[in-house]
């Protein structure tokens, strides 16, 4: 059993490691041509329907991290750009880059990827829209944070998105060791009926219980995917196991104090309700289709 445990370790820790760097190197490049000014112009289109589907897709090729995310989210609101466009932009970042999807495509399955990609569109957009319909944009915080770039004059946008692959990979290392460990042994050595009596197909109501940890549990997606990978395969439905995806990535710890100081009380909480809801409902939805 050890040496199947060590076997699947390291098999699946060098897919992801690849799959990581490959797409992280094809983020950079695009990051370079959409720039953030290049982002601002495309949403000050204002709140129309164009707006918030701009803001979402732009917002999946922004950094998967949350750090510069939200930096960039408060350049673009105090230099003008529309409120809802830009909330769209803040949710659809962690939840639909690049490296997620293709985690998710090589774990979890194109039928389920699919799924998650159209869900979390239309949450982003749908989710932009209703802010702005409430007037939340007046409980913004009179603050402006500014993204930095340091580039090499004579670096090419190859070199850079080599070095960007690079940034982005070792701080994350950690955690995808972390996430395919747990993973490998779930997969290995918990029983597969222990996970299907306590969050199997026949327990509908782990899909918000795992939204609600979800949300102040602070695991990255590079850790939670494969996770997930070895949850679903003991028994663990589908729903469960996305809702507990959205309510991680879209409200991470780190993220929430960030935005602590961007957003006021009203807004902030009502982000958060948006994540749970968008999970929630996301996971119920693939309960009962899948």
């Amino acid at each position: 059993m050890m040496i199947d445990f060590l076997k699947n370790f390291f098999i699946l820790f060098i897919e992801l490691t690849g799959l990581f760097i490959v797409i992280s190197f094809i983020v950079s490049l695009l990051q370079q041509i959409v720039s953030e000014e290049k982002i601002k112009s495309i949403l000050q289109k204002g709140n129309k329907t164009s707006g918030y589907i701009s803001g979402t897709s732009l917002g999946a090729l922004t950094p998967f991290c949350s750090c510069s995310t939200i930096p960039i989210l408060a350049g673009l609101l105090s230099s003008g750009a529309p409120f809802g466009p830009s909330i769209s932009f803040l949710i659809s970042s962690p939840l639909l880059n690049p490296v997620i999807v293709i985690l998710l495509w090589k774990l979890l399955g194109v039928k389920l990827t699919v799924f998650y990609v159209v869900a979390m569109f239309l949450f982003a957009v749908l989710a932009g829209i209703v802010f702005h319909l409430l007037k939340l944009e007046k409980h913004l915080r009179n603050i402006k944070i500014r993204r930095s770039h340091s580039k090499a004059e004579n670096d090419t946008k190859w070199v850079v998105a080599l070095k960007d692959a690079w940034n982005f990979f070792y701080p994350v290392l950690p955690y995808l060791v972390i996430g395919v460990l747990i993973g490998a042994i779930i997969h290995d050595f918990i029983p597969a009926e222990f996970i299907t009596s306590v969050a199997g197909n026949e327990h509908p109501f782990a899909i918000p219980i795992a939204a609600i940890i979800g949300i102040p549990m602070y695991i990255r997606l590079e850790t939670m995917i494969p996770i997930s990978e070895a949850l679903v395969s003991k028994g663990m439905s589908m729903g469960a196991v996305i809702a507990l995806i959205i309510g991680g990535a879209g409200a991470s710890l780190p993220e929430v104090l960030l935005l602590n100081k961007l957003f006021k009380p009203c807004l902030l909480v009502s982000f958060l309700f948006a994540i749970l809801f968008g999970a929630i409902t996301t996971g119920y939805i693939l309960y009962f289709i899948y």
